[in-house]
């Protein structure tokens, strides 16, 4: 596969000197430009992978040659502004015109490379068309981080189904971003101009539920949800935990493609995406028809499921040094960086709260006082202070656990699961984890597992 080529716009000469050093050195082909005049020259004779362009420059600004490029039949190439003197305005118009990113000076080379590689990876995935601001600094809306096979796969299947219009459901455990999943699919699909709405089932309420969801009064006046989601996407969040009266409206509204506000009125019709998520035990809800199976089947036509960081446990020391950047760039924390020994530490933990507690964790360690790098000694109390000793199997480091209390951890929590899967039926339990009964029994004693009285075995 041949080099990316990058074309660097700076009027200074250290810095575009800097520049292509450093993007050399990582693989890149690098061609430099002074001036606007140099610039235009340079892409008229080869259109670049991506632009790095100054917004102050002597002759024509940045932004004005932005314009000028957004004019013309669009060719898919990603363009981050670079300023010393940015403003909140300078920024916006330049994200209006289509610019990926917009990065400060005095440059963070670490960040740099990361929003240079982020928006090489977005073009990858949109090679035509006019390029939308779809970096926002790599929190909102990024593609998932990570070279792994898992991660790789995962980016590869929300970037083909975002084309669709049909509701998609993210299937994974709590802490996988699955909102963050969500809005990478918004901004890369064909409605990435519409609003996002983000709504919480857990928040919902039975006597609420159909106002928040279709409005209320005339047409125009107290707009629901389905309604501020038009044209673009409204994500529906932890659904297991929707009051029944709401899924039973939301299924009706599925079905029929139309909505009527709580006042009455003209039928409304539904033209916003949906896409929900859901931990995976809703599977279970909907076999014990907790959760309306014909709803489940109307929110997975497409699904997609999210694995847990333990799954691409690999890509460990690059989320750190992702979220390192972020924290210290939006939040102004002190810059600190992991050990080799403090990544290898953290790639073997077990991460029950997946990213959402890697960031947490990544952010308390820039909090602390300490030297700039965080060594293996700082990462092991840190752990070790938030790991109760009787926590089951996904909320415990067995890592740090003799061999012989991690496997009665490990056989605790595997057996206590089951059995809820069993409904507390032994019977059900022996054969499903293949175990004479007489045994099993015996096992179930020795962990401290009770079984309830007047059990059907």
């Amino acid at each position: 596969m041949s080099a990316s080529k990058i074309l660097v716009v700076d009027d200074e000469s250290d810095i575009r000197r800097l520049l292509q050093e450093i993007l050399t050195e990582e693989g890149y082909e690098v061609e430099v430009a002074a001036d606007a005049s140099q610039a235009r020259a340079a892409r008229a004779r080869q259109i670049p992978d991506l632009v790095l362009l100054d917004i102050w420059m002597p002759d024509t600004d940045g932004i004005t040659l932005l314009r000028e490029w957004s004019s013309e039949p669009t060719d898919g190439c990603p363009v981050v502004m670079m300023s010393g003197h940015g403003t909140v305005e300078t920024a916006v118009e330049a994200t209006r015109l289509g610019a990926y990113d917009f990065v400060e000076k005095p440059l963070s080379l670490a960040k740099l490379l990361r929003t240079v590689e982020r928006a090489l990876d977005a073009r990858s995935r949109r090679p035509s068309g006019k390029f939308t601001g779809a970096g926002a600094g790599g929190i909102d809306g990024s593609a998932p981080i990570g070279r792994s096979r898992a991660v790789a796969q995962l980016r590869s299947e929300l970037a083909r189904l975002a084309a669709y219009s049909a509701p998609l459901l993210l299937l994974g455990e709590s802490g996988t971003e699955r909102e963050t999943l969500a809005r990478f699919v918004h901004q890369s699909g064909p409605n990435a101009a519409g609003p996002f709405v983000s709504l919480d089932s857990r928040t919902l309420r039975e006597d609420s539920a159909a106002a928040t969801l279709l409005g209320t009064g005339a047409a125009g006046a107290a707009p629901g949800l389905l309604e501020q989601a038009r044209k673009g996407t409204l994500f529906l969040g932890d659904i297991e935990d929707m009051p029944p009266s709401t899924q039973r409206l939301l299924s009706g509204v599925l079905e029929n493609g139309r909505f009527v506000r709580t006042a009455g009125g003209e039928p409304i019709a539904l033209e916003t995406r949906i896409v929900a998520s859901a931990r995976p035990g809703i599977v279970s809800r909907v076999l014990s028809e907790e959760f309306r199976r014909d709803l489940y089947a109307q929110l997975s036509v497409l699904l997609v499921r999210v694995p847990a960081l333990r799954d691409y446990a690999e890509d460990v020391p690059e989320l750190l040094r992702h979220y390192v950047d972020i924290l210290t760039e939006t939040e102004g924390l002190r810059f600190r960086r992991f050990s080799v020994a403090a990544q290898n530490r953290l790639r073997n933990y077990p991460w029950p709260d997946n990213v959402r507690e890697l960031r947490n964790l990544t952010r308390r360690f820039l909090l602390n006082a300490g030297t700039e790098e965080i060594a293996l000694e700082e990462v092991e109390r840190e752990l070790s202070a938030q790991a109760p000793a009787d926590e089951p199997l996904v909320k415990h480091d067995l890592l740090a656990l003799p061999l012989r209390e991690a496997r009665e951890h490990f056989e605790r929590a595997y057996l206590q699961q089951q059995l809820m899967l069993c409904n507390g039926k032994v019977g059900l339990l022996a054969k499903r984890v293949d175990m004479e009964r007489t045994h099993l029994y015996r096992k179930l004693r020795s962990l401290g597992i009770e079984i309830g009285h007047g059990v059907e075995e």
